[in-house]
């Protein structure tokens, strides 16, 4: 029998989550957050925040459904540390090649495609119609926005933000803790914990 699903985090960002995992026939039962939402689209228990609720996650699995990057790792390091079951969720109209590899508690959005030898690391947020290319690396934690194109070869290091729209060049390396803004053209690679914007990019 699958175990019970814990979403970490209910707003937005989760309710589309809540969507991939009902769409795959395995809805999410429950949730954790700092406060009771007034807002329950899914109708989902609240189990109170995650260090007060881990005894009733022991017997459960969890996706952590927080786009901020920095928090989502927070507490998929905090579950894997006291051995809490961390799954994905794949849209069923995603395409991940079965040459490719991920992490645990990847989301892969409705239309999002991973092709042949890419790997994705832990906790990666791969938006609604993105793109990630052949032989691609994207480390832990990385955001991918909507209708973003990685095209092949490209790296990523953990904890960066790709905009929604973006392009990124085949064979660009993208450092770790990067901010690239929506729309932006990437020809050239871009060194850790810079934010750039435009086409082509510019530091800002």
């Amino acid at each position: 029998m699958e175990k019970e699903i814990v979403l970490m985090g209910y707003s937005g960002h989760a309710y589309v989550i809540a969507d991939i995992l009902t769409e795959c026939g395995t809805p999410a039962k429950f949730y954790c957050d700092g406060n009771e939402k007034q807002d329950n689209p899914f109708d989902l228990i609240f189990l109170g925040p995650e260090r007060a609720a881990l005894e009733s996650l022991r017997n459960k699995a969890c996706f952590v459904a927080i786009g901020e990057n920095k928090i989502r790792r927070k507490i998929i390091e905090f579950l894997i540390s006291e051995n809490i079951e961390i799954v994905n969720a794949i849209h069923p109209l995603a395409y991940l090649s079965k040459k490719s590899v991920i992490g645990k508690g990847v989301m892969l959005s409705v239309g999002a495609k991973i092709n042949a030898c890419a790997q994705l690391g832990t906790g990666v947020i791969c938006n609604t119609g993105s793109v990630v290319e052949h032989e691609c690396q994207i480390g832990d934690y990385v955001h991918i926005a909507p209708g973003v194109v990685i095209c092949g070869n490209v790296s990523i290091g953990e904890n960066s933000f790709i905009g929604a729209n973006t392009v990124i060049r085949q064979g660009v390396k993208i450092g770790s803790n990067v901010t690239i803004g929506a729309g932006s053209v990437v020809l050239n690679d871009v060194e850790d914990s810079l934010t750039v914007v435009g086409n082509p990019i510019r530091i800002i």
